[in-house]
């Protein structure tokens, strides 16, 4: 397995330290951590889908929770071990913990489970005061009222 060293990116670079502190953690992550299975994909610009396989679970046996940039998922099957003497058990029904680090200003919109898979749509909504805005650059026209002069003060007492 390949390491990185990212020390010197942190000597050149001021404010990625989270995202250099995820390509750690992506680089050290745990076989346990592929299960369940899931895909990850773009709807449209601002909009994600999450999809997990998680048969065997019902809804209430689920928690979703996010936190901040962090979209946690756990599953854990109700004890229902004794209603059944398995012969062969090849459906996996252990409890899992997912994590899914979010960029800034993406929020769960939905979640639903169908078919034994795990559903989670995401929208990226950034507000207004962080996109992007055209500032117009001041010329003869702009400069309307804006000149250096003292402004004339007049006293309405004096000339009544």
């Amino acid at each position: 397995m390949r390491t990185f060293d990212f020390a010197p990116l942190y000597r050149s670079s001021v404010g990625f330290d989270r995202l250099f502190d995820m390509m750690d953690q992506a680089t050290r992550a745990e076989p346990s951590a592929a299960w369940p299975p899931y895909n990850i994909e773009k709807v449209a610009d601002d909009a994600y889908r999450i999809t997990l396989a998680v048969a065997g679970f019902a809804p209430d046996e689920i928690d979703l929770t996010q936190n901040g940039n962090r979209l946690l998922v756990n599953g854990q099957k109700k004890d229902a071990d004794g209603e059944h003497q398995f012969l062969h058990r090849g459906i996996a029904a252990r409890q899992f913990r997912q994590t899914f680090d979010l960029a800034d200003h993406v929020k769960v919109t939905g979640a639903s489970l169908e078919n034994g898979l795990l559903t989670v749509d995401l929208v990226r909504e950034v507000p207004e005061a962080f996109k992007p805005r055209r500032i117009p650059i001041g010329g003869a026209s702009a400069a309307v009222g804006q000149d250096n002069a003292q402004p004339q003060v007049v006293d309405h007492a004096k000339a009544a």
